[in-house]
């Protein structure tokens, strides 16, 4: 187990880049809209651009690690991170700046596939769920510190943006140099290699070996996932990626100084408060990470959605009333309710679901779906606020809605702790 864990730590630092790359633009978002003077349109548009990479990123990422393995993407990846990073720190233009996000966009998208499915696939079923959570817990210590970087930066005149930003080019070049330590995914290489080199990997995971080519589907060139059998993971994995993103989590992570400002905070304070929403959502991960293989993905989505309900119909009234006093709680509250369910399930459940045929291309499908409604919701956001008056009223009150629509859904999930990968084929195919 010692070489699972470490092999599933190292492959999570993707994560940790993904989560750090979707929320440090927070800190730099009104800078930029200052300093290049966008529009509330072209402002959304700069804040959405690396979500839009990560839907073509979550897309290719599929074919890419079927075709390729898991291994070369996930250094590919790095790459990418690197790049970004640099890029964006430098850029001296609005144009280039966009193309480096974007980027680092893409990145996210093909971590948000990989990464879960690698770790999936070289874990025993009995601690897949918080194995698979490593991914969770990575992205949102890479949220949180995104947050104390920013908060850090915040006071260094006006390029503190690009420190900001280009920070992340030291962890991504760690990510590589780690990488190498790595073996390909099992899994990957009894479907697309032999099992002589699959079994190798297996006796280095201390995992039972697979004797016999039957055991596995067959692999072919390119399996379909659009065949009916496989209608009910995607229809699972669709719906619940969908919903994810219809709790605003993204909208909050991304413009959360831009909330606290609207609720009457000063701007110092408002790059402040952030720091204690990052640490909320890294404590309710471990959290849920511990106890997922223990209560389950079902229940934990159940009891999230209660909680996420009664907090976001909180804010959406505290900002109607503008009542200040109570927003950092009512947030934190959502935070701590969404890490527990939605944050600690989604990626698990995205890896686990689809059988190992199509594992990598369901996961594709699922993360791309998460990612379109992740730069609709980001978009749309601050149009919405900045259109009336009680623009924050209704954009909360609506994700409040949604989460009562995901409890229905949430009800007809099946239950995957605790079952190996091809148990639960067997059950959804």
């Amino acid at each position: 187990m010692k070489n699972v864990w470490k092999y599933s730590l190292i492959a999570s630092m993707g994560g940790f880049l993904f989560g750090f790359e979707t929320a440090v633009i927070s800190g730099a978002e009104q800078i930029i809209q200052k300093l290049w003077q966008l529009n509330a349109l072209w402002h959304g548009l700069t804040v959405s651009i690396s979500l839009i990479g990560t839907i073509i990123g979550a897309l290719a990422a599929g074919r890419f690690s079927e075709r390729y393995g898991r291994k070369p993407i996930l250094k590919a990846i790095a790459v990418l991170y690197l790049l970004s990073a640099i890029g964006c720190a430098v850029a001296p233009i609005w144009s280039m700046f966009l193309l480096f996000r974007f980027l680092g966009g893409i990145a996210v998208g093909i971590s948000s596939v990989v990464g879960p499915v690698y770790i999936s696939e070289i874990s025993p079923a009995k601690d897949r769920g918080k194995l698979a959570g490593l991914f969770q817990i990575m992205i949102v210590s890479g949220i949180f510190i995104a947050y104390l970087t920013n908060f850090v930066f915040a006071g260094m005149g006006e390029h503190a943006w690009r420190y900001m930003l280009g920070i992340m080019a030291l962890p991504s070049a760690i990510f590589y140099i780690l990488l190498k330590g790595i073996p390909e995914s099992p899994r990957w290489l009894a479907l697309h290699k032999n099992l002589i080199d699959a079994n190798i990997v297996f006796d280095k995971l201390q995992q039972n070996r697979i004797e016999e080519k039957s055991a596995l589907p067959t692999a072919k060139k390119s399996t379909s996932i659009w065949q009916r059998k496989y209608s009910k993971p995607i229809i699972f994995a669709v719906l619940l990626a969908f919903f994810n993103q219809m709790t605003g989590i993204n909208a909050i992570l991304y413009y959360a100084p831009r909330i606290f400002e609207m609720a009457g905070f000063d701007a110092q304070l408002a790059y402040l408060q952030p720091i204690y929403i990052g640490g909320t959502n890294v404590l309710f991960t471990f959290l849920g990470m511990s106890i997922i293989d223990k209560f389950g993905r079902k229940k934990l989505l159940l009891l999230g959605a209660i909680g996420m309900f009664i907090f976001l119909l909180l804010t959406a009234f505290g900002l109607k009333e503008g009542n200040s006093s109570f927003l950092l709680f009512y947030i934190i509250g959502f935070i701590g309710a969404f890490a527990l369910s939605q944050g600690a399930v989604i990626w698990v459940f995205l890896a686990e679901i689809f059988p190992n045929e199509i594992r990598a291309k369901g996961s594709s499908l699922g993360s791309t779906t998460h990612w379109i409604f992740a730069t609709i919701i980001s978009w749309l956001f601050p149009i919405i606020v900045e259109a009336s008056q009680h623009g924050g009223f209704y954009v909360f009150l609506f994700y409040a809605i949604m989460v009562i629509l995901s409890f229905v859904f949430i009800l007809f999930l099946p239950e995957t702790k605790g079952k190996s990968l091809e148990a639960i084929r067997e059950e959804t195919v």
